[in-house]
């Protein structure tokens, strides 16, 4: 055998070992076989059953907190302008058909300070629309093009936030996707394999936003009591947050007077994890800050020992510990009650909050019945289309037919295994595409083998007749190919899941063929043509 026919064999025979251990791994018995196939072969909600979800993000919850924001830099612009006015408020969106006509209402601006208002807020308030409602009054809305950009990203940054908190949880088959385009406020979750969906939808809903606030007074039993004792005002840049326990003497019950901006924001957490608490049985979660807020922490901590610290999470007093010394990027929060309490309060500060609350419209629990009858019958139908076509094969093209029958094979352990290694999740629509790559496949070998044949009809010995008959059927399978993969691109871009499974699918199955059909085939013909023993027909 020539030395560069040894270095092709060699190179096929790691791709098949490399293929098969992707599929099927390194089993010792036939259960632990079956388990890594189960494994390794991730099957989709067609075939496997699980849960669907159908979620409607309420986007007046982002718009509405846009204009709280929105306010609070006005009443800071106006006030460095000075410009007087009476009152700032923000006139809530009250239902998602209403989202986008969430306004801030200014009231009270001097008629002689009209031209200094419109100056701040055409300068620093270029996304909002100005709209007298009276010689003193005003209206702000956001401009239709803003609104615009703002829905589509409160859209996409919650289909990315529960993505990540529901493929945290291990559903890596997991899909969140838009469910339809003329319904752009729904998100379609699909997750196989689960049949009670109660934790994901409770961690979906968990906003876990975590700050943390320097304590300038506090505990009190109440709100009221909270303001009596500051003479019935709150001291500027403070504000007031309690807890669901009113009893002061409880964990982070009663009521604290706070800074009004925290020391450290939810976005400042860049790990958080679960752990092992001081007491036996019990469990903390701990989170490690970003180097910026570490430093910020820091200072603060090292400044203010023996001062309290309210730990806020979703807006209540989880805890409010005394700074014993400096910390900086690190801390922990306590009273968990079981070890998974503590790792979902630490998948959802690691995933981030949602800009905007959701509620389910629709929930769905697909049994496996289905998805067994898809794949008995899908299976059916790959094997015996695989065995009709290797039949004819063998009858027309004779000896030849055999190359394309291996071929064939270690085209089908290339597709299964990089579905595996992809962790790309097989539907119904992939298990056509694999029965499609087949006939594609052996399309590509009927190509070069008539190549082949009317190279020798012109007369050609055998070994120039297979090297023209595969250079001549090389630049039409290379186009048929790629057109096709271009075609499976805009599937995989604006189809929905289990059309992009089809597109997948069949991509990875054009791939694998170019290999086989041009590479493998063409080392078994130059392996048969090689030999000392010359061959002077080809069966073909």
């Amino acid at each position: 055998m020539k030395r560069h026919l040894r270095f092709k064999f060699v190179f096929i025979l790691v791709v098949i070992l490399v293929g098969i251990y992707g599929i099927i791994g390194l089993p010792r018995s036939k259960d632990q076989l079956v388990e890594n196939w189960h494994k390794n072969i991730r099957l989709g909600l067609d075939l496997r059953g699980g849960t669907y979800l159908v979620l409607q993000v309420q986007q007046q919850d982002a718009f509405n907190a846009e204009a709280g924001t929105a306010s609070e830099r006005l009443k800071d612009a106006l006030g460095k302008a000075a410009v007087p006015y009476s009152d700032i408020e923000v006139a809530e969106a009250k239902s998602l058909d209403d989202a986008k006509n969430a306004a801030i209402l200014v009231k009270g601006v001097p008629s002689t300070q009209a031209g200094s208002f419109r100056s701040v807020v055409t300068e620093q308030f270029g996304q909002w629309l100005l709209a007298p409602l009276n010689v003193t009054d005003y209206r702000l809305t956001m401009k239709p093009s803003e609104a615009l950009t703002l829905w589509g990203r409160v859209l996409a940054q919650t289909k990315n936030t529960i993505d990540k908190k529901i493929n945290a949880l291990g559903l890596s088959e997991a899909t969140v996707q838009q469910r339809r385009e003329d319904i752009d406020s729904q998100l379609l979750v699909q997750m196989p394999g689960v049949d009670d969906p109660g934790r994901v939808k409770q961690i979906i809903q968990t906003a876990a936003v975590l700050d943390l606030y320097d304590v300038r007074g506090g505990p009190y039993a109440s709100r009221e009591e909270a303001l009596a004792q500051n003479n019935g005002v709150l001291p500027p840049g403070t504000r007031l947050i309690g807890n669901s326990s009113p009893d002061p003497n409880t964990r982070g019950g009663g009521v604290y007077l706070v800074s009004r901006t925290p020391i450290v924001r939810g976005p400042d957490i860049r790990d958080a994890r679960p752990q092992q608490g001081d007491l036996p049985a019990a469990w903390d979660t701990g989170f490690v800050l970003s180097q910026d807020a570490a430093k910020r922490f820091a200072t603060y901590t090292g400044s203010h020992v023996g001062q309290r610290l309210a730990i806020v999470l979703d807006g209540k007093v989880l805890s409010a510990p005394r700074i014993e010394n400096q910390i900086s990027d690190t801390g922990r929060i306590t009273g968990a009650r079981t070890q998974e309490e503590a790792s979902d309060l630490a998948l959802n500060l690691r995933a981030g909050s949602l800009p905007a609350s959701v509620v389910y419209l629709q929930e769905n629990t697909v049994g496996p019945s289905l998805g067994a009858d898809s794949i008995r019958e899908g299976f059916i139908a790959g094997i015996a289309g695989v065995l009709a076509v290797i039949l004819v094969m063998l009858i027309y093209y004779k000896k030849s037919g055999v190359n394309a029958t291996l071929a064939l094979i270690l085209n089908a352990i290339i597709l299964i295994a990089c579905l595996s290694y992809f962790e790309a999740v097989l539907t119904l629509p992939g298990i056509a595409g694999i029965i499609l790559t087949i006939g594609m496949a052996v399309d590509s070998n009927v190509l070069i083998f008539e190549r082949i044949r009317e190279e020798v009809r012109a007369g050609k010995t055998p070994l120039p007749a297979v090297d023209t008959g595969f250079n001549k059927a090389l630049l039409t399978i290379i186009d048929t190919h790629v057109t096709t993969i271009v075609s499976c691109a805009i599937l995989f871009l604006f189809g929905s899941g289990p059309v992009k499974g089809f597109a997948v699918t069949l991509v990875i199955g054009l791939a694998a063929n170019v290999f086989t059909a041009v590479f493998v085939s063409k080392a078994i013909f130059d392996w048969e043509l090689t030999r000392p023993r010359p061959v002077t027909a080809l069966s073909i």
